[in-house]
């Protein structure tokens, strides 16, 4: 049987499984533009999700990188498919397709609430750099053509790190254009502004050569 394309799919993939058993739900989309240019996006994603996933005893983790989301959801049936119905209507994030679904005897993050992960290297502190040398075989970031093997490959991988790769603003340590950045952009739009002074860098770089 085929992975469900959308909520109504999972609800049938999902018929001949009680309501109250554990299953685990991993999905992948993609931030739109207009999201991306919101510096608060992350932070206020990462307190809903915390909020409302201890409230309703749902647990695992939200990784961001190279603008795709990966978020792994593990709890009761029932309340895993009424946040699933939640999260494919959210129009913050698009091109949303479920990796991962299926019944579960135990949670293997179910110490973690929900926790924000950034795979970016160049957003990583030098610690995290070197616990999460085994994510190189993931990077760069491109989860939507995973097989259900390799999802489950960096999940078993994800769920053993004592620090998880993510954002430190007082600590984290950026290259040297983000570095100047990191005071009047959020990390991922430090990322954008980058990329645009290196464009212009490019240009004048090529027009001072044709003189």
């Amino acid at each position: 049987m085929s992975l469900p394309l959308n909520h109504a799919d999972t609800v049938n993939y999902l018929d001949d499984v009680a309501d109250t058993a554990l299953v685990r739900l991993v999905y992948v989309s993609s931030l739109t533009l207009s999201s991306r240019l919101q510096a608060s996006i992350f932070d206020k994603v990462e307190a809903h999700a915390r909020h409302y996933n201890e409230q309703q005893g749902i647990t695992g983790t939200l990784c961001y990188g190279n603008s795709h989301f990966l978020q792994c959801l593990e709890g009761e049936k029932s309340k895993v498919l009424a946040l699933q119905q939640r999260i494919f209507g959210d129009e913050r994030h698009k091109n949303v397709r479920i990796l991962l679904i299926k019944a579960i005897d135990q949670r293997i993050f179910y110490d973690w609430r929900m926790r924000l992960l950034f795979l970016e290297r160049w957003l990583w502190s030098p610690a995290t750099k070197q616990q999460a040398v085994q994510l190189s075989p993931f990077l760069p970031f491109a989860p939507h053509g995973w097989s259900i093997e390799r999802t489950e490959h960096f999940l078993a991988i994800i769920k053993n790190f004592e620090t998880p790769p993510h954002i430190n603003a007082a600590g984290i340590t950026y290259n040297a254009l983000g570095n100047m950045l990191k005071h009047v952009a959020a990390p991922h739009q430090a990322f954008l502004l980058v990329q645009a002074v290196l464009a212009v860098l490019l240009v004048i770089g090529l027009l001072l050569l044709n003189y």
